[in-house]
């Protein structure tokens, strides 16, 4: 089954049930035809897009679609199509690439592993004749003792990818292993032992070794893709990775998170000045800090557009502009902006929910829980999206898929937890899934601890005071919770409290509209607040 994902097919409940069912069996095909976003669930694999197709048979995307119907039907004469599958059938050319193990003995330099991973089935998903699982699904075995044939069954695959990185000093060691999904054997492994400065061309000889064992064609097209990297300086790499670590697993709120970013991405553009995407992650951290700590908005659209001189299709870059102008009450030019960003990389986390949360400021609700549901499956360590998702669904009244996110957002709450038991960001999150999930007297442990480990994470304090308003109905509460944060909130935070659904049962409050206004005039005369 091909389906075509459009706005009006993501919206039809007919269309995403013929889906899941053509999913449960195997026999799906995932194309594009215009801009969108895919229901939850269905970003597990890679679609292809066919937006502006003109009815070029040699482009790659129509060759990927015609060797995937091939694939799928066993041939041209479609003999597979005919025959009964008790088992979910695995494509000819597909492939699961498992997180790289971190054999280093040191737990700080995960974030390497990781980051090869996450590089090699970026790289295998440039080959229009290959299917490669996502990140976000391959990602949910991290760190799980598991049965690759069992793997390859239940995600349909023919071969999976796993292996181990060990960095020491100036030198690395890779091993990986190519695995026949059904019946276990090894097509193909390799150990290499390089110094750190190889590690590009390193990554480069893995993914192109891989598709040679698959017995594929590498285009030329294709080959120059994988090789570009975005910087020749492994040290710059290096940092780049430690900062993209902080931006995944830190304490969201904490600006010790935002000020780490900025810090490693600095250090990388100063080894290599045209590192676009160091620049584009430095712009993102200070967009959170100009959000959450009031720094100026200017700095960190500096380094957006630093980031797109260099390359102009850095998607996240453009998601940073989008806010800036966001910011500025030029909502047309932001959500013009963001379709730019999704159209140049609808897989990005950070874009999708940049998207979701423009249309989250401007109340439209639905439109917000595309973009969320799809951030919540990109990326498998993000507790905040199934967080928003939360209020969202309360917003238009859908209280099962309220309570789905919940339970998804408490679980990822919970796991962030097991890492750092003071991630405000975590608890901040964590109490108004409790609520919703009928645990209030348990939200409200969460609570009272959450405030006296980080008692000045205005992030945590606005959703507490969220949860006591909307979910407790605890209006006085949450009004003093309010108190303070208003106290040195900044105008971002202070633009969404007046539109957040849920303050709906304390708007007309005179409290909450003293407060309102006192922190308009306090920002209106002095500028922000100073950091705390």
């Amino acid at each position: 089954m091909i389906v075509a994902w459009s706005p009006a097919a993501v919206a039809s409940d007919n269309v995403k049930a013929e889906a899941r069912r053509a999913r449960q069996q195997g026999r799906l095909l995932q194309v594009f035809v215009e801009a969108c976003e895919p229901p939850l669930f269905f970003g597990e694999r890679q679609g292809v897009d066919l937006a502006g197709w003109t009815g070029d048979m040699n482009a790659p995307g129509w060759r990927k679609v015609a060797a995937s119907v091939a694939e799928l039907t066993g041939g041209p004469g479609g003999a597979a199509a005919q025959a009964p599958h008790p088992v979910t059938p695995a494509r000819k050319h597909s492939i699961c690439v498992l997180p790289f193990a971190n054999m280093s003995g040191d737990p700080e330099q995960e974030y390497f592993s990781d980051g090869i991973s996450e590089d090699i089935i970026t790289d295998l998903a440039k080959v229009s004749a290959l299917s490669v699982v996502a990140r976000n699904t391959a990602f949910t075995f991290k760190g799980k003792a598991v049965d690759v044939r069992q793997v390859a069954r239940q995600l349909g695959v023919a071969h999976v990818l796993e292996g181990s990185v060990r960095k020491a000093g100036g030198r690395i060691r890779i091993t990986a292993q190519l695995i026949d999904g059904a019946a276990g054997d090894h097509v193909w492994a390799e150990r290499y032992d390089r110094v750190l400065d190889d590690i590009f061309a390193l990554q480069d000889e893995i993914s192109e070794a891989i598709v040679g064992a698959l017995k594929l064609k590498l285009l030329p097209e294709e080959k120059k893709a994988i090789e570009q990297r975005g910087t020749n300086h492994p040290d710059a790499y290096n940092l780049y990775l430690m900062a993209r670590q902080h931006y995944v697993v830190g304490n969201q709120g904490d600006r010790r998170r935002e000020e780490a970013i900025i810090e490693l991405c600095r250090r990388a553009t100063e080894i290599d000045p045209d590192y676009a995407r160091a620049w584009g992650l430095m712009s993102l951290a200070l967009a959170w800090l100009h959000t959450s700590h009031g720094a100026p908005a200017d700095d960190s659209l500096a380094a957006a557009e630093r980031a797109l001189m260099i390359d102009p299709d850095l998607a996240d870059a453009h998601a940073v502009r989008a806010k800036y102008l966001a910011g500025m009450g030029r909502h047309e030019e932001a959500f013009a902006e963001i379709e730019s960003a999704l159209g140049l990389d609808p897989e990005s986390f950070e874009v999708n929910e940049t998207a979701a949360l423009l249309h989250y400021q401007q109340r439209q609700f639905e439109d917000s829980i595309r973009y969320f549901e799809k951030a919540t499956v990109l990326m498998e360590a993000d507790y905040g999206s199934p967080g928003m998702l939360m209020s969202c669904y309360a917003a238009v009244g859908n209280e099962e898929q309220a309570r789905r996110a919940a339970r998804l957002c408490l679980g990822r709450a919970e796991k962030a937890l097991e890492k750092d038991q003071s991630s405000g960001g975590a608890m901040g999150f964590g109490v108004p899934a409790l609520a919703i999930l009928g645990e209030p007297d348990r939200a409200r442990d969460w609570m009272a601890r959450a405030l006296r480990i980080d008692p000045d994470n205005l992030h945590m304090r606005y959703n507490f005071a969220c949860t006591l308003s909307n979910e407790l109905h605890d209006s006085d509460g949450a009004l003093d919770l309010l108190g303070p944060f208003f106290a040195r909130t900044t105008e971002s935070f202070l633009n969404l409290a007046k539109v957040d659904p849920d303050f709906d049962n304390v708007r007309a409050n005179p409290r909450f509209q003293a407060m309102i206004a006192a922190a308009e005039a306090r920002l209106g005369e002095a500028g922000p607040p100073p950091a705390a």
